[in-house]
């Protein structure tokens, strides 16, 4: 059976993977308790967004400043039917309109918005879920990418529609929660959500899946398609040159990007029980960029301990310096751009190195043989070749 150069794993990425896997699958589990637990599966939907910015930034050359659109929208479509499902008649009865979300009423909507009605159905929603981000990121990509419009110029205009949505989304709160998003989710399909083995099944879910991103990014990244996006990136005009379409590979690109993000906001939303703006504006987005530069913007397995590291840290300096924590948050960052421009998998990768030269420079001892002991009555080869010794005198006498 063979297998393709794009599924063969080396020693060392083999080894990374699973290491990861047993560290959020077994180690984390053990050790901490379910809140801290619940904190961690936070983080790492953040990682989704730092896997999809290595494919897009790291390996594709395409700086996107607005993953939080893709992030708040997967959370948005799944907080959607969690909220039409916790809006039951029974439980909104003390509204003026029964049924409907509580923000609804409380703007004085009467009936449930059209567009709202759909995400009754959690197929829907799970579709919506990557429709409506990969819809987005694909209209976006070809009215940028078809015009060359590449570099600064991409992620201020990735930027500009980060706050274009923050805005719209605040200002329309009669349908979308306004500033406070869509708050107290309760169930999925009459399943509790907030309880703690809810809570442990939903981790080890967003945990799973995560892995399989990591996965199936890295066969992409391995396939002549990802040697294809490496080409992009540093020779964009000799691959155009070419007859390959550019614009069409960039556009790939950034729609799987902002589907892995959408993955992320959905477990989010699942694991947190809200979704609100804050996590869709400019802000946000920037501090995704940065957990995959920590990172290492060209490693997978370096971006989802990127997404740890800095928001382990994030929690760790507001709770025991709350005065002083964006101060140490903003010291850690500028570290990590002046010394490790290449993030955690850098330091890594140069420690791996001198390890291997120091290995290759030392010096091989000489092979030592031991002498071999004659056998009993041989002669030696400095016997064999000497004269033969001389005969006493008797022995001569009598011979005569």
């Amino acid at each position: 059976m063979t297998i393709s150069k794009g599924m063969q794993w080396s020693r060392a990425e083999l080894a990374s993977v699973l290491i990861l896997a047993a560290v959020i699958l077994i180690v984390l589990p053990l050790a901490l308790d379910i809140f801290r637990l619940n904190l961690v599966g936070k983080y790492l939907t953040y990682a989704f967004v730092a896997v999809g910015l290595v494919l897009c930034w790291g390996y594709g050359g395409i700086l996107s400043l607005g993953q939080g659109v893709f992030f708040g929208l997967g959370g948005y479509c799944i907080a959607m039917f969690l909220k039409l499902e916790a809006s039951d008649p029974e439980s909104t009865k003390i509204q003026s309109t029964p049924g409907i979300p509580d923000f609804m009423d409380w703007n004085q909507l009467t009936e449930l918005p059209a567009f709202w009605v759909p995400f009754k159905s959690f197929t829907w929603a799970l579709i919506a879920m990557l429709l409506v981000p990969g819809v987005l990121a694909a209209i976006v990509g070809f009215a940028m990418f078809k015009r060359r419009v590449g570099g600064v110029y991409f992620a201020i205009i990735t930027q500009a529609i980060a706050a274009i949505l923050t805005i719209l989304i605040i200002g329309q709160q009669g349908y979308t929660g306004g500033v406070n998003g869509i708050t107290d989710l309760r169930t999925l399909h009459g399943w509790d959500i907030r309880t703690d083995s809810a809570k442990y099944i939903l981790y080890y879910v967003n945990a799973a899946l995560l892995i399989g991103a990591v996965i199936g990014v890295r066969y992409i990244l391995k396939s002549k398609l990802g040697k294809l996006l490496i080409a992009l990136r540093d020779k964009e005009e000799r691959v155009r040159f070419s007859g390959y379409d550019v614009a069409s590979f960039k556009v790939f690109m950034f729609v799987l990007a902002a589907l892995l993000s959408a993955i992320g906001g959905a477990m989010f939303t699942l694991q947190v029980g809200f979704m609100s703006p804050s996590f869709v504006g400019i802000v946000p987005s920037i501090e995704m960029v940065i957990f995959t530069a920590v990172g290492g913007r060209m490693s997978l397995v370096g971006a989802v301990y990127g997404s740890l590291l800095v928001n382990w840290a994030k929690t760790f300096f507001s709770e025991s310096f709350p005065e002083l924590w964006l101060l140490f948050m903003g010291g850690l960052f500028i570290a990590v751009v002046m010394y490790f421009p290449n993030g955690l998998a850098g330091i890594v990768d140069q420690f791996m190195k001198k390890r291997a030269a120091a290995r290759a420079a030392a010096p091989t001892p000489p092979l030592v043989t031991e002498p071999v002991a004659p056998a009993v009555g041989a002669l030696s080869p400095a016997d064999a070749t000497a004269s033969p010794a001389p005969q006493p005198l008797a022995d001569q006498q009598v011979r005569a």
